[in-house]
């Protein structure tokens, strides 16, 4: 299952929760992304910092992650963060709520730390498009965040929209070719009744976007492909729905690679069990070599060197 948080991280944060474990000086756990987190006691065993480090946070905080993370942890938030760290959390655990409920729902909150530093631009496109619908604007601002090597964010609202694009890199010829598979099944699934309120997909492969053709620097080779989905208001017409938009696109990414390389290992393993009942069907019609012995005029037997 993809999730939205590290699940190493929720782990830890619940077994010193429960027991007052004292981790070691440093615990590090780095996402495949390329966030880093460390969780340690710098002062004592009931207080746990944690810190994070991401790539593109001098854009979250230019589109207000900063904001959002205050209003989730309010006081938990450090005024300065950890050396090398973009921002910190002191947890009391002493405060940690006692019942095991609400103690699961405080570690949660927590461990999404990422998620809501990432949440910002997609807030912000939000609120943006209903001030645009109400004073008649063309398009807001386009956000731009580089949050993997080679791969971006694209975020722009309009008066009756919020288009949202990915950019991702295929690394092999065979991943393009699922990718485009996968990605052609989200066009073509739209077409189904049930379906008929989820958001627009569109998918074009090295040539980006309209929206994006003028951003410098883009990359114009066969590896890059462009994923837009476009939201309406009813898709984020409210806190509640909002929220669920932001957390399941976020992990739209993640979702496409994880099932490109499971799609890959079951045709592997397909592969390789077909490989071994041809085997088994070679092995049986190999004929018995004759055991009969050979014997001389005198009655020696022969015997093969």
């Amino acid at each position: 299952m993809v999730l939205n948080h590290p699940p190493i991280l929720s782990q830890q944060l619940a077994l010193r929760a429960a027991v007052f474990v004292v981790p070691q000086k440093h615990d590090f756990a780095r996402n495949f992304d390329g966030v880093r987190f460390r969780l340690s006691t710098p002062e004592r065993k009931t207080s746990l910092l944690l810190s994070m480090h991401i790539r593109c946070w001098d854009e979250l905080v230019k589109y207000g992650a900063l904001d959002i993370l205050k209003r989730e942890y309010g006081s938990l938030v450090l005024t300065q963060p950890e050396h090398e760290y973009n921002v910190s959390l002191m947890i009391d655990l002493e405060q940690v709520p006692a019942d095991a409920a609400e103690r699961d729902a405080f570690i949660l909150s927590v461990a999404l730390i990422k998620r809501n530093a990432l949440a910002a631009p997609f807030e912000l496109g939000f609120k943006t498009q209903k001030q645009l619908e109400a004073s008649g604007g063309s398009q807001g601002e386009l956000m731009q965040v580089h949050y993997r090597d080679e791969e971006a964010i694209y975020v722009q609202a309009s008066p009756d929209r919020v288009t949202v694009i990915f950019s991702t890199v295929f690394r092999e010829e065979t991943d393009r070719g699922f990718g485009k598979v996968f990605l052609q099944e989200f066009v073509d699934a739209r077409r189904q009744l049930s379906l008929q309120n989820a958001p627009q997909v569109l998918y074009t492969n090295r040539e980006p976007p309209l929206e994006i053709r003028d951003v410098p620097g883009l990359r114009n080779t066969d590896d890059i492909g462009y994923v837009t989905f476009v939201l309406f208001p009813r898709h984020f017409s409210n806190p509640s729905a909002a929220s669920n938009t932001i957390s399941h696109i976020q992990l739209f990414r993640d979702y496409l690679h994880y099932h490109i390389k499971c799609a890959k290992a079951y045709m592997h393993s397909r592969m390789r069990h077909r490989v071994a009942e041809f085997q088994k069907v070679l092995n049986r019609a190999k004929t018995e070599a004759a055991t009969t012995e050979r014997k001389t005029v005198s009655g020696r037997t022969l015997v093969t060197r």
